[in-house]
């Protein structure tokens, strides 16, 4: 039986929910009190519990479209930008807007992609995804054999975790950016040595 399609109010409720999760759990961790999460959505607490019931409901939600939108932004990066350093670069800046790497270490005790049958797949093709740029990159001469996915990977995971302190989370993000385009020089710098 086909599910009828949503309706535009109901999706953008949803894709409000998602992004203010994403952003309160990358923020404030994964304690974050749900009711501020569907205040910060700008829907009421009833619309945010018809959609998910409980925390682990709408946690799983946001891995899932965590993970499938930094998969979509490897893959575009790789097929639209020619250098493949580039591309690379585009997919690091993109996947730091959309904190997945603030996000998925903060919901690793509740979440467990690797084991969940529906985040598994989609974990896969995203890390496929951007080994396929990191390999892109090797063939290339673009970036050093000796720099890997889990050196691209972690870097990313600790230039995007909020720092802790009185930082905004507005400052916070500009400062990871100012990292992450601080990072990436260096890997450009390291293809020139």
């Amino acid at each position: 039986m086909k599910s009828k399609p949503m309706r535009a109010d109901a999706r953008r409720n949803l894709e409000q929910i998602l992004l203010a999760a994403r952003d309160m759990i990358a923020e404030r961790g994964p304690d974050v009190p749900l009711d501020d999460i569907a205040r910060r959505a700008g829907v009421g607490s009833a619309t945010l519990y018809r959609r998910f019931p409980d925390r682990d409901a709408l946690f799983h939600a946001v891995a899932l479209d965590a993970l499938t939108r930094t998969a979509a932004a490897a893959v575009a990066a790789a097929e639209e930008e020619r250098d493949p350093f580039e591309a690379l670069a585009r997919y690091l800046r993109e996947a730091l807007e959309l904190r997945v790497s603030a996000v998925l270490p903060a919901l690793l005790d509740l979440v467990e992609p690797a084991n969940d049958p529906e985040l598994s797949p989609v974990r896969e093709e995203s890390a496929r995804a951007v080994r396929q740029l990191i390999a892109d990159c090797h063939a290339a001469g673009a970036l050093p054999e000796d720099v890997t996915f889990m050196d691209i990977v972690m870097m990313l995971v600790r230039i995007a975790r909020p720092l802790p302190g009185p930082l905004s989370a507005e400052a916070d993000q500009e400062l990871a950016r100012r990292h992450l385009e601080l990072f990436i020089h260096g890997l450009r710098a390291m293809r020139t040595a």
